[in-house]
């Protein structure tokens, strides 16, 4: 996507922005191995770029400047998080596996957790080609690294894939405390049951809501608007579950329950109130590579 976008056109690079998002967090997401840390990554993105255009004069590749700034963001998070793997020393002259229809469906059927276990330089170069679909060129550009350097990633990237793939899956799986099950219980049938005035008793008074890629809204008034908008849809039925070993609730589609999760939601509680939700009806694309199991 070559709009060129200047300083001023925040509309544009709004819609523009909303339009990537998808795919930013996708690479987010894999970058930092989580669906969550990827939209911490995702807004930090934003934020580094409504901050930076003022002053970016016309720029020729807005897709590419945004990768440039979500994959520097998500190299700050790395950082932070004191989890950034070593940059191997790569053998430049190394040329580039040919297409190859396996290789692509591993990396794309990869897990999150799987992509962590490559170093950056290979990780964010597999995302780029065999996940999103990138040039040589772009990815170089996008890095700012040379296409000899991104060809020697993808190439040990790639190999380090088909070796994790044959190995044997043992993550234990996650256990939710009972107090915490009993809560999760109670509001997600109170919301089955459409008994919205008895989810909103429990709502701590400065309870916290993310309708994500959509508003924020603070306080147990503003936030006990939002079930209205669940009252007027037929499209869910919630269940208990995990994502990325995190309780959360799975909202499948009411007609076809025994489908994939559409999304999810997850909650926070406080001294036994609904302390904070975080809601991503408007972010399905983030279930589509998240770690999801009911209970």
């Amino acid at each position: 996507m070559n709009i060129p976008i200047s300083g001023g056109q925040h509309g544009l690079f709004e819609r523009l922005f909303a339009e990537l998002r998808p795919k930013l967090h996708r690479y987010c997401a894999r970058m930092t191995g989580s669906v969550f840390d990827g939209e911490d990554v995702l807004q930090e993105t934003l934020a580094k770029a409504i901050e930076a255009l003022p002053g970016a004069g016309p720029i020729a590749n807005p897709e590419g400047w945004l990768f440039r700034i979500a994959h520097n963001a998500a190299l700050d998070f790395l950082r932070r998080r004191a989890r950034e793997q070593a940059y191997s020393d790569e053998d430049l002259d190394m040329i580039v596996d040919p297409a190859n229809p396996t290789i692509d469906r591993q990396a794309a059927s990869a897990g999150l957790h799987t992509f962590m276990r490559l170093p950056v330089t290979q990780r964010s170069s597999v995302i780029m080609m065999d996940v999103l679909g990138y040039s040589l060129q772009e990815i170089s550009a996008m890095l700012d690294t040379s296409i000899p350097a991104v060809k020697a990633a993808l190439h040990r990237g790639r190999d380090r894939l088909r070796q994790i793939a044959n190995e044997p899956h043992d993550r234990p799986l996650p256990r939710l405390g009972a107090a915490e099950r009993q809560l999760l219980n109670a509001y997600i049938d109170r919301f089955n049951a459409r008994d919205f005035d008895a989810v909103r008793d429990m709502l701590a008074e400065e309870v916290r809501l993310e309708l994500v890629a959509k508003t924020r809204l603070n306080g147990r008034e503003e936030v006990g608007t939002y079930f209205g908008n669940y009252s007027r849809a037929q499209d869910w039925h919630l269940v208990p579950g995990f994502v990325e070993n995190r309780p959360a609730i799975l909202v499948h589609d009411l007609n076809d329950p025994a489908t994939r999760p559409a999304y999810f939601i997850v909650l926070a509680w406080h001294d036994g109130r609904l302390a904070a939700i975080g809601d991503f009806r408007h972010a399905r694309y983030v279930a589509d590579s998240a770690d999801m199991h009911a209970l």
